[in-house]
């Protein structure tokens, strides 16, 4: 099977005090955290070096409905190089897809599904 994933694209996971958290990660692991309470860190494509992407890093508050229902603490967000295909070969292998399908934003095109142990899961693909 041909690779689906291409790489992280974040990290997110519920707390108690979002603000409070990030400053404490600011403070004790020098996290450049930004003002909307997360930070990306900054890499390059190995197989092609001029091209940028990024890894998010975002604490949610704990009531956050982002995550979907339920008490998952935290979502892991997968990038993937064609999200169009990559719903579609998952729809056949009878994989829950949120009914929302995929939506697209200035941020990209995204799309959430479920592993086998019901994790909800967001996919990424970056815009061009």
């Amino acid at each position: 099977m041909k690779t689906r994933v291409t790489g992280l694209g974040g990290i997110f996971f519920k707390v108690n005090n979002p603000g409070k958290l990030g400053a404490w990660y600011k403070k004790h692991l020098g996290l450049a955290v930004e003002e909307w309470g997360g930070m990306t860190f900054e890499w390059r494509d190995a197989k092609a070096p001029k091209k940028k992407g990024c890894t998010v890093w975002s604490p949610f508050p704990k009531n956050s409905p982002y995550f979907g229902r339920g008490k998952q603490g935290h979502m892991i967000n997968y990038r993937v190089a064609n999200l169009k295909q990559v719903v579609a070969a998952l729809k056949k292998e009878k994989v829950w897809i949120d009914p929302k399908g995929i939506e697209k934003s200035d941020f990209g095109q995204f799309a959430w599904i479920k592993d086998g142990e019901g994790n909800r899961i967001e996919l990424w693909q970056p815009p061009a």
